[in-house]
């Protein structure tokens, strides 16, 4: 895998056995990477996703140090292809970040499986996700832990994403359509919070609705040098924090930015 440049091309192996050339910020969608998108469109491919499914596990997930087997057995069982947009099926397993409208994205495979990891998640955990997006993440989130409360801002997303999950019988997510900004306190308290957006700092609100012991995962900093941290209730004033690896994502809506320093 190599970069040319600030904002240039990376090139990464595909799940399918070619070389995608990627390029690295696919939300500013420019007319090559346009082009792109749509020759992938039209391809008339037909896909082995179960063999793209192994090698996505093997070959983008495992080199990234996802090494729990509970994490790798979800993965390797949920069928990605079925929670992409469907005009984007054939890159289900591809690595690389997939649009799904409102300037909104599904995370690459290997980022969700390492954030995953990170949280720790037991079978009676408590969940809050704030971003539901393609409803891919939730459904892993769902089938880790007891319960899971998911929000999502924009109403056609929500709408898509309770019907992928209930086509895969995960009945444990109430997905509630709103801005988290307004809704997050009125769920109570959670063993595990996910913000599937970035944030410029650690925000502290949703902290203080952590049970002892909770972990909040964050996508932290500023584009291009973000890192996802992992942050742990360890009394009523205390937390410690990880972070875990290195990334960038577009940010989570609604949030304020940190000022910047005038001269």
């Amino acid at each position: 895998m190599r970069y040319k440049g600030f904002g240039g091309i990376l090139s990464a192996p595909s799940p399918f056995g070619t070389c995608l050339h990627i390029p690295r910020k696919p939300l500013t969608l420019s007319r090559s990477y346009t082009k792109y998108i749509s020759q992938i469109q039209t391809q008339e491919i037909a896909m082995d996703f179960e063999q793209a499914r192994f090698n996505m596990v093997e070959q983008q997930i495992r080199p990234w140090a996802v090494l729990d087997p509970r994490v790798l057995d979800l993965i390797g069982q949920l069928y990605r292809e079925d929670f992409v947009p469907k005009q984007y099926r054939k890159l289900a397993y591809a690595d690389m970040r997939i649009p799904l409208g409102h300037d909104q994205v599904m995370m690459a495979p290997k980022t969700e499986a390492r954030l995953l990891q990170e949280l720790e998640i037991n079978p009676q955990d408590r969940m809050l996700e704030v971003g539901t997006g393609s409803g891919y993440l939730t459904a892993l989130l769902a089938r880790s832990g007891a319960e899971l409360v998911s929000l999502e801002i924009y109403s056609d997303l929500a709408n898509e994403a309770e019907k992928r999950l209930a086509a895969h019988s995960i009945s444990n997510v109430t997905v509630v359509t709103g801005d988290a900004a307004d809704t997050y306190g009125k769920y109570g308290l959670f063993d595990v919070i996910v913000l599937t957006g970035s944030v410029p700092h650690m925000p502290n609100h949703y902290r203080k609705i952590l049970n002892k012991g909770g972990r909040l995962a964050a996508i932290v900093g500023q584009s291009p040098a973000m890192e996802a941290i992992v942050s742990t209730r360890m009394s009523e004033h205390n937390w410690v924090e990880r972070s875990v690896f290195d990334t960038d994502l577009p940010r989570l809506i609604g949030v304020d930015e940190a000022p910047k320093f005038v001269f």
